[in-house]
């Protein structure tokens, strides 16, 4: 099983790729362990996904909690996983270091901070938010551990059209120290594009908004690692929600036809050696 610091050289390589990647993001110890065993080389949290296997809505985990889950994710797999860290679980600076510091003790190999305060419901203005991703930076490079940090700018899924905003924030996060750029809500390659050739740091794209552009072409638009979201869990979703719908309404079992093989599961579940 390799350990954390070999997990994240293996993330760290990923990352100057030539050509895009995909880091899909699992649920539970069971999507990671089948995921792996499709064969991805990486693995991203996804808040919303974690959030729903509690019964919670996105936003809603608590620090502990969520610390728990990357740690079983991360000893599940042999594969790095990233965290989704949401705001680092405070809009306090020092806490938000603490939270992070925490979090670089369950095995992760990469973690995202976004610009947006879980308990305000705001997003933080330019200077704070640049001003956070300095102080998550500096907690990590204090750490002495690799783990490769991910800046968020949260204002397109957060109610502000503004791609310029996006972008002048996403240089102030490279200039602050950031390993990694992130801008989820882009809609087109054209966005993809335009916000790639202003910063010159790695950029993750977040497919499900752009769904009818393939691996090859988000790539040629500049994206370096294409992750789902929360899309992988509503997604594996639908079959029991058609399900349950069959059985009250017709009270038939069509939908045993589409069932997994159990066999296949059970042999991407294998434990990692």
């Amino acid at each position: 099983m390799p350990d954390q610091l070999q997990k994240c050289a293996v993330f760290a390589d990923l990352h100057l790729r030539d050509e895009a990647w995909l880091i899909p993001n699992p649920w539970d110890i069971g999507s990671a362990r089948v995921l792996q065993g499709l064969g991805f080389q990486a693995l991203a949290t996804t808040s919303s996904g974690f959030a729903f296997t509690l019964g919670r809505a996105d936003g809603t985990v608590t620090l502990d909690e969520k610390l728990q889950h990357c740690r079983e994710l991360s000893a599940a797999v042999t594969i790095p996983v990233n965290a989704d860290f949401e705001n680092g679980f405070s809009d306090d600076r020092q806490i938000m270091q603490a939270n992070i510091q925490r979090l670089l003790e369950t095995g992760i190999a990469g973690l995202s901070i976004e610009d947006f305060s879980r308990d305000e419901k705001r997003l933080y203005d330019f200077a704070e938010a640049t001003d956070r991703i300095a102080a998550a930076v500096e907690a990590v490079k204090g750490s002495g551990i690799p783990v490769l940090l991910t800046a968020r700018a949260e204002n397109l899924i957060r109610g502000s059209d503004d791609l310029e905003d996006t972008v002048k924030r996403l240089q102030a996060y490279e200039a602050a120290g950031a390993d990694v750029l992130y801008a989820p809500g882009l809609m087109a390659l054209r966005q993809v594009r335009e916000v790639a050739a202003e910063v010159s740091l790695p950029l993750n794209v977040l497919a499900p908004f752009i769904r009818n552009a393939s691996v090859a072409q988000l790539s040629e638009a500049g994206a370096t690692r294409i992750s789902t979201g929360g899309a992988l869990t509503w997604a594996s979703l639908n079959p029991l929600l058609m399900a349950g719908k069959e059985m009250l309404e017709k009270g038939s079992f069509d939908w045993l036809g589409q069932m997994a093989k159990g066999t296949e599961i059970q042999s991407l579940l294998k434990p990692p050696q």
